[in-house]
């Protein structure tokens, strides 16, 4: 027997804003894959449509259930996701130079766009027991730091250095949530400041390029430099207006690589210019605005970091990729938030997107 005040607290305002970054997500691809294409890869489009049935499904079942119960799965679900990080290197399909799939009988998923919402269960329901108004000292970040390094490494190893990034960053800005002491803060500060340039050591040769290339498109502007130049002729030809749905000649005569993954934020400015690529940065900004209300919304520890770390995720991701399309960023191969193809990524942050449902249906019962 569902409880009628849950349906009367149903969030439809983050239905509807997820579902319009959906339908342009759909838009998007279906311009990148079919436009200008003489034999149109349509089996991508359909692919994506299947992967968002599949989203919505799994955004059904994660808001059916009360949030609280993930504080007890924390642990559970965490091995898990470290146990499918560690099958990769065994039984993982290569794909692009990298293995980072799983196969499933014919379906392949990435288990790294899955281990980033387990991190942030771990994290909550660590930091809702041990937080306090103090701040966190170099004891209490201890836990966290071990907890997140594991899927960290494993990740780069495959190598995924972008998603291994969001997952730094995510760990960082539910630390910082939480509170670190100010002490504490100034040393790891300090100590990152030292450490980071030494990370230049450990990167593989194309990893290093595209740093170069970021600090410098113009140096290889036919190698490495290729995808950001091109990327942003796409942005900046789409002016105003754009130059209309299926119009971009960047992605019909397929001068922009990646088009329909890491590169489609460029589709979509080239088709819809800067008008288009404004309404679409605001449906992303509501989706944010919206996942902080329902953080200070919520009356228990667990529920507020938890609602905080899915939305600190969805803005990183944003921030990143549009970041990279723009030559802001280094390219490091992280997906636009329900608009990239993709279905790990779209099934995974529709299960976020259902846990943010969950908690604001729920919040009146703290109330």
């Amino acid at each position: 027997m569902i409880d009628r005040r849950l349906v009367q607290n149903f969030d439809w305002g983050l239905i509807g804003i997820t579902s319009a970054i959906s339908l342009l997500g759909i838009m998007t691809l279906y311009s990148a894959v079919t436009a200008g294409k003489s034999v149109p890869n349509e089996t991508i489009y359909l692919k994506q449509i299947i992967w968002y049935c599949i989203g919505f499904s799994a955004m059904i079942c994660s808001f059916l259930f009360d949030y609280k119960a993930l504080d007890r799965w924390a642990i559970a679900v965490y091995c898990l996701a470290i146990l499918l990080l560690l099958l990769v290197p065994v039984l993982g399909k290569y794909s692009g130079g990298s293995k980072r799939w799983l196969m499933a009988g014919p379906i392949s998923f990435q288990p790294s766009e899955f281990v980033k919402l387990a991190v942030i269960i771990i994290l909550a329901r660590y930091y809702s027991r041990t937080a306090s108004s103090k701040g966190l000292s170099f004891g209490g970040l201890l836990v966290p730091f071990l907890l997140c390094i594991c899927p960290f490494i494993l990740i780069v190893l495959q190598p995924d250095l972008g998603t291994a990034m969001i997952i730094f960053l995510i760990a960082a800005s539910i630390s910082l949530f939480v509170k670190i002491e100010r002490k504490t803060f100034i040393y790891l500060v300090s100590a990152g400041s030292i450490t980071i340039p030494m990370v230049w050591f450990f990167l593989k040769d194309y990893q290093k390029q595209r740093i170069l290339t970021f600090l410098n498109p113009d140096h290889d502007p036919l190698g490495a430099g290729y995808h950001i130049i091109q990327s942003k002729i796409a942005i900046g030809s789409g002016m105003f207006s754009g130059k209309g749905f299926l119009k971009g000649t960047q992605s019909a005569l397929s001068f922009l690589p990646e088009q329909h993954t890491d590169f489609i934020f460029s589709v979509f400015a080239e088709e819809w210019g800067f008008m288009g690529s404004f309404v679409l940065l605001l449906l992303f900004f509501m989706l944010i605005v919206w996942g902080l209300k329902i953080t200070y919304g919520c009356r228990d520890t667990f529920g507020t970091i938890l609602s905080f770390g899915i939305t600190a995720m969805l803005s990183w991701e944003v921030i990143v990729n549009i970041g990279m399309t723009m030559g802001l960023m280094p390219v490091v191969g992280v997906t636009l938030p329900f608009v990239s193809y993709g279905g790990s990524s779209i099934v995974a942050n529709m299960i976020c997107v259902g846990i943010l449902l969950n908690v604001s249906m729920r919040r009146f019962l703290f109330e």
